[in-house]
């Protein structure tokens, strides 16, 4: 095409309008990859998580399965896919306490897979939680790793410490004593990165520490865990009242099927589960990244233990997760 002076005009208003469009999608992409420089520092106030402003925030992203079980995705490139091709603002590192091959037995092997996720999420700017995935209590053994890990990351803004995954029959009073000897080791290294605390019954009795809550310690926050198909509305009603007694909840475990881990999706209680947590601005991660034969496992063996995946690779729930938290931290 031939250029004039009378064309002029409008190219320098197409180029402007084209400058204008790439700066807001930069910002979006921004905004989407480096959650923890727009958050910063996380602390609870209230009942909400809050940034570093003081502003209301929900974090999204996947659980790694059991790494003891699925060590092959606990690498830095399935770490920077979630967050480039799945715009998860969080991870959470999956690690196993009590079956053979896990932390009891095979402790460096533990800490090292478990380290190469949080390395990643730290070098891929996104959070990152640190699960002690136990469902006995393991006092001792707890304090030392999370002493060890709070000194090595606990100046780090993007860590999530989640120090009892899913409590089975513990009373409430025991895991209470845990909770406050593990903290007080954390605290030691660790003054500011919220720490996640569970409950009985994997997570389901939330109206215990909502009577009894813990004290004497800053940013705390308190897990529910739901799989859609099992858990309804009484468990939303039941969180709901934990809210209203002050407790702040982290949603750092669920899926849409059943409490097994199986079974077919539940859409419509998924949804409603997604709908709770969006309008009380309560952080959900989805479970799991590995290719287990099993409704929730986000992949198939087909998939790469690398990232790179595409529909094929995926489950009818990995796609499901990939779509909602893309919708979500859009």
């Amino acid at each position: 095409m031939r250029i004039g002076n009378s064309n002029l005009p409008m190219l320098i208003k197409m180029n402007k309008s084209l400058a204008i469009i790439l700066a807001l999608l930069l910002c979006v992409q921004i905004a989407i990859a480096q959650p923890v420089e727009k958050y910063g520092q996380l602390s609870v106030k209230g009942t909400q998580l809050v940034d570093k402003e003081g502003n209301a925030v929900v974090l999204r992203g996947v659980s790694y399965g059991w790494h003891n079980w699925w060590p092959r995705f606990y690498n830095a490139e399935t770490v920077k896919w979630l967050k480039t091709d799945w715009h998860c603002s969080v991870v959470r590192a999956a690690m196993g306490i009590d079956p053979y091959g896990s932390y009891t037995t095979e402790p460096a092997k533990a800490i090292m897979l478990t380290q190469a996720v949080v390395d990643a999420a730290i070098a891929e700017g996104i959070y990152v939680i640190v699960d002690w995935h136990s469902h006995a209590t393991h006092t001792r053994e707890a304090v030392d790793f999370f002493s060890q890990m709070a000194k090595k990351y606990g100046k780090c803004p993007n860590i999530i410490w989640e120090i009892f995954n899913e409590p089975v029959a513990q009373p409430w009073p025991e895991l209470k004593s845990y909770a406050d000897s593990v903290i007080r080791a954390i605290r030691q290294f660790d003054p500011n990165n919220v720490i996640l605390v569970g409950s009985s019954h994997w997570d389901q009795d939330i109206h215990l520490p909502a009577e009894d809550p813990i004290a004497g310690f800053s940013n705390i926050m308190y897990t529910v865990h739901f799989y859609a198909h099992t858990h309804k509305q009484w468990l939303r009603d039941r969180s709901d009242e934990a809210i209203k007694k002050g407790i702040p909840i982290f949603v750092s475990e669920c899926a849409g099927v059943e409490a097994s881990g199986d079974g077919s999706i539940d859409f419509e209680e998924w949804q409603a589960w997604i709908d709770w947590c969006e309008a009380n601005k309560i952080s959900w991660v989805v479970w799991s990244v590995s290719d287990k034969d099993e409704g929730c496992a986000f992949l198939l063996p087909s998939a790469s233990s690398y990232g790179e995946w595409t529909d094929s690779d995926l489950t009818l729930t990995g796609k499901d997760t990939r779509e909602r938290i893309i919708k979500y931290n859009k």
